[in-house]
């Protein structure tokens, strides 16, 4: 899952707080509180031919999570979408866009974890990229981290924050055992999800993934399970232990920037035939035709598109 560099972004241009800058001199307050603490939350969003997908969903999660941690101002939903169009359209940006969307407490007059040093407004910052799928089509590799994901009365994970040295321990983890990504369980020993995606697997013809209780509520897992309920495929929400992933017929993750990407190996273990397998492939497909017709439109089609 090394990603590489796109020459289609060398010259990018970079929104941070409505300013439009060349991504070589975006720059934010060494102040700011996601270089203080992390303290930040995050979505990360993708451009189907000028549509991003489930938009309102992402938006809702990213005000839920500053409700969360207190953030006094949270531009409004317009504000926030008037920006993104507004560097999509500095970037000539079209189809095949993934955007990470930040916003942080913002600047603290002095350094400082108490927010109330935090007087001026939050940090908004609107990156886009060219960037297809990250995962390479034919199946991934995880091993097992040792990072454990905590339960909500530790760090509540519906708090979408941008505080990941637990994704990136466990990701190191996996870069050292030669594997695409790490596997992380929960303090109790099950499933959490990976170091970047949820999780699901396939016993017979059904699919199952684990709880909420220590990952994200993730909005492609969620458009998984809609998927499964709309086209009669069984689908169950409950704790997963590895040892049934171990013997699962088919194993997949699922988020923005992957979209589902099947997993072939967990821990050296073959996972069904080891390539993708049916119920994956027809998740698939549904997931590409959802996303080729939904979404909230932000951009005109160009004109030669529209021609």
């Amino acid at each position: 899952m090394l990603q590489r560099f796109d020459e289609r972004n060398r010259d990018l241009v970079v929104n941070v707080n409505g300013r439009l800058t060349h991504r070589s001199e975006a720059r934010i307050s060494p102040f700011d509180s996601a270089v203080q603490g992390g303290d930040a939350v995050w979505e990360g969003l993708r451009l189907y031919e000028g549509r991003i997908f489930k938009l309102g969903e992402h938006l809702d999660r990213l005000r839920t999570s500053a409700a969360a941690l207190g953030f006094l101002q949270v531009p409004d939903d317009e504000e926030i979408v008037r920006q993104i169009r507004r560097t999509l359209e500095a970037n000539r940006m079209w189809d095949g866009v993934h955007i990470r969307l930040t916003l942080s407490r913002g600047e603290k007059y002095t350094s400082g974890m108490d927010p109330r040093l935090n007087t001026s407004g939050p940090t908004l910052i609107v990156l886009a990229e060219h960037k297809p799928p990250v995962y390479a089509r034919e199946g991934i590799r995880l091993v097992t981290s040792s990072i454990r994901r905590p339960p909500p009365d530790v760090l509540d994970p519906k708090i979408h924050h941008a505080n990941l040295i637990p994704s990136i321990l466990a990701k190191l983890e996996a870069n050292l055992a030669g594997a695409d990504d790490a596997l992380m369980l929960d303090t109790r020993g099950f499933i959490a999800e990976t170091n970047a995606t949820n999780v699901f697997i396939v016993r017979g013809e059904r699919v199952v993934t684990g709880t909420t209780r220590a990952c994200p509520e993730g909005i492609t897992r969620a458009t998984v399970l809609e998927l499964c309920e709309r086209h009669g495929i069984p689908a169950e929400v409950r704790d997963v232990s590895t040892t049934e992933a171990y013997a699962a017929d088919e194993m997949f993750c699922t988020g923005t920037m992957g979209e589902l990407a099947a997993v072939v190996e967990l821990d050296g273990r073959t996972i069904g035939r080891g390539t993708v397998g049916p119920l994956t492939q027809r998740l698939s497909e549904l997931y590409a035709a959802e996303t080729a017709s939904a979404g909230t439109v932000v951009l005109e089609p160009p004109r030669e598109a529209a021609e």
